[in-house]
Order: C-alpha cells, then sequence, then structure tokens
C-alpha cells in the first residue's frame, strides 16, 4: 500500500486552562510537524483567542465572535463562551465546509480555555465526536483494503458507523502547579474529570517546564508528579499546613478518587524544546494511532515498540529533571526526616 492516502484524518484537541500555554503549543507543535513533512491545518476554535500567532486555516472569529455576544445578550466572558460553544454546535456544517478542502490534513484544533467546557458542558464534546465520524480522507488513491470497508458500511453488513477522523485531545496544565500539593491535587481532579467527559484518547501535558520551579521548590522527584506516584506523601504535606489540616478526610477522599481510577498521568513539555516535542508527539500519535497508519511506513520492530511502550520514561524524566530542577540541597535521610 506504498504511496496510499490515508485512510483517516488524524487531529489534535488542544485543551486546558487559560493561559496553559494552548495557542502556543499550537504554533510550536505545526511548526515541528512540517518540518517532519506533514501537511497540517490549524484550527482556532476558541473566539476570544486574538492576535493568532500560527497561519490559521480555519477561524471560528468568522462565524461567531465573542464581543459581538456579550454585546448582544449582556453576558459575561464566561457565559459568552458558552454561548459561543453552542452556536458552533448548531451551525456544524459551516465547520465541515470549511474543513472539507483541507483533505489529507494533519489537523490541530485550538480550543477556548473555559475549563467547564472540558468538565460538565455538552457542547464542546458534541463537536468533537460529529467530528469523528466526518469523512476529511482524500478522495484519490483509498487502498484497496478501505474500499472493500465502505462496500460492507454500504452493503449494510457493518451496523457501526465507520470513524473516518481520529482525534487525541491535549490537555494542558501549568507545571508550576506541582509545587503547591493543594493545586496539584485540584489539577488531579480536573484532569480527570476531563478525560472522563471529552470521551476521546487522551495525553496530559505539564506545559512550561522550564518554569517549573519558579514559584516554588518540588516536594519530591519529577516523576512522582508525572507518574502519580502515592498521593498520600501529598497528604502529609497538606496536613502541616493549618488551614488545610481541617479538610483532610476530604482531602483523603479526594486522592481515593484519583487512584481508584488509575487513569491521570502527565508528560513535561517545554515547547521550545524539540526533544520534548518530539516525546508529546510519539504519545499522541500512539494514543490515535497515527504511527500504525501507511502515511509513514514503520518497520515491524517500530510497530512493535509502540505497542508495547518500549520508551522507559524513567530514564527521559530523569535528564528532564536535571535539566529544569535546581538540584536538592539535601540529602534522602534529611528529606525523609522532614516528612
Amino acid at each position: 500500500m506504498a504511496g496510499a492516502a490515508p485512510a483517516t484524518a488524524f487531529g489534535q484537541a488542544v485543551i486546558g486552562p487559560p493561559g496553559s500555554g494552548k495557542t502556543t503549543y499550537c504554533l510550536g507543535m505545526s511548526e515541528f510537524l512540517r518540518a517532519l513533512g506533514r501537511r497540517v491545518a490549524v484550527v482556532n476554535l476558541d473566539p476570544a483567542n486574538e492576535g493568532l500567532p500560527y497561519e490559521c486555516a480555519v477561524d471560528v472569529g468568522e462565524l461567531v465572535g465573542l464581543g459581538d455576544v456579550m454585546d448582544a445578550l449582556q453576558l459575561g466572558p464566561n457565559g459568552g463562551l458558552l454561548y459561543c460553544m453552542e452556536y458552533l454546535e448548531a451551525n456544524l456544517d459551516w465547520l465541515r465546509a470549511k474543513l472539507d478542502p483541507l483533505r489529507g490534513h494533519y489537523f490541530l484544533f485550538d480550543c477556548p480555555g473555559q475549563v467547564e467546557l472540558c468538565t460538565h458542558h455538552g457542547a464542546l464534546r458534541s463537536i468533537f465526536s460529529q467530528m469523528a465520524q466526518w469523512d476529511l480522507r482524500v478522495r484519490l488513491g483509498f487502498g484497496r483494503l478501505i474500499l472493500q470497508m465502505e462496500e460492507l458500511r454500504r452493503g449494510g453488513r457493518c451496523h457501526a458507523p465507520m470513524s473516518h477522523s481520529k482525534l487525541t485531545a491535549v490537555h494542558l496544565v501549568d507545571s508550576h502547579y506541582c509545587t503547591d500539593p493543594a493545586k496539584f491535587i485540584s489539577v488531579l481532579c480536573t484532569s480527570l474529570a476531563t478525560m472522563l467527559h471529552v470521551e476521546l484518547p487522551h495525553v496530559n501535558l505539564l506545559s512550561k517546564m522550564d518554569l517549573i520551579e519558579h514559584y516554588g521548590k518540588l516536594a519530591f522527584n519529577l516523576d512522582y508528579y508525572t507518574e502519580v506516584l502515592d498521593l498520600s506523601y501529598l497528604l502529609d504535606h497538606l496536613a502541616s499546613d493549618p488551614f488545610f489540616r481541617h479538610y483532610r478526610q476530604l482531602n483523603e477522599k479526594l486522592v481515593q478518587l484519583i487512584e481508584d481510577y488509575s487513569l491521570v498521568s502527565f508528560i513535561p513539555l517545554n515547547i521550545q524544546d524539540k526533544e520534548s516535542i518530539q516525546r508529546v508527539l510519539q504519545a499522541v500519535d500512539k494514543a490515535n494511532g497515527y504511527c500504525f497508519g501507511v502515511q509513514e511506513q514503520r518497520s515491524l520492530e517500530a510497530m512493535m515498540s509502540a505497542a508495547m511502550g518500549a520508551d522507559f520514561h524513567f530514564s527521559s524524566t530523569l535528564g528532564l529533571q536535571e535539566k529544569y530542577l535546581a538540584p536538592s540541597e539535601q540529602s534522602v535521610e534529611q528529606e525523609a526526616m522532614q516528612l
């Protein structure tokens, strides 16, 4: 099947709180993907995003503007963003018409930073769900297997609709939240709620790794936060704070909930570091299945390595810790005595 067009359209839905670096991520990732030879289309789905630093293929601001909505309906910025997403959901034909000429591209969707959209509001999830069923593949040059699957579907022998577009949710949070145990537990709760609500293959990122200790020191090694290890140690840190001491039972229940699901983990990201971007891209390609596609020829060994997760996160995380974190002046025994 060499030279065949991609059987599926792939993309990333870039989500996260305001100021977490979503637009900067889209700029850096689009440049990195183009350097790899992929055709990239960046789609801005944030009506409040002005002065875009990247070349925007589709801008939702052409359909609805946040300022116009706020003035016409007397809404604040939060309510205005929710209305804009509901308006986009009701007018998805506009978005589909804009994306149709971009068949065969790798999509980056720059999404709004409204947390409610990714935790309990249904508009953005509905948009992603419907986009997954759109046929954004190149019309010509389908592989023989794809044509056979289409014939089966049209013949009524395949009842489930084919998913033509594979999206991966890339959720960004500021890495400096790791320096505050209470904020880190909040980030874990938000990330878990987002993973359960969005219903897409999911990759969590700790963005701005070069600023991770800008607001304080980490209590543990970096891999403790990226792999979300035994959170009971964070409870001990919170117990030393007079304010949080009264909420120990609540914190214990939150930690138990996070550990019971055991879904959340993070990949460190510095968008200025090509090696860091490459690690993120490998995780995204593995999540949405791009690494198994025909558009980039893969050897059997590479495919098996991707399937088995042959990359060792500990060694890479240790290298990042040495690169971005100041060395501790205390020994392990002294830190243990403090705990």
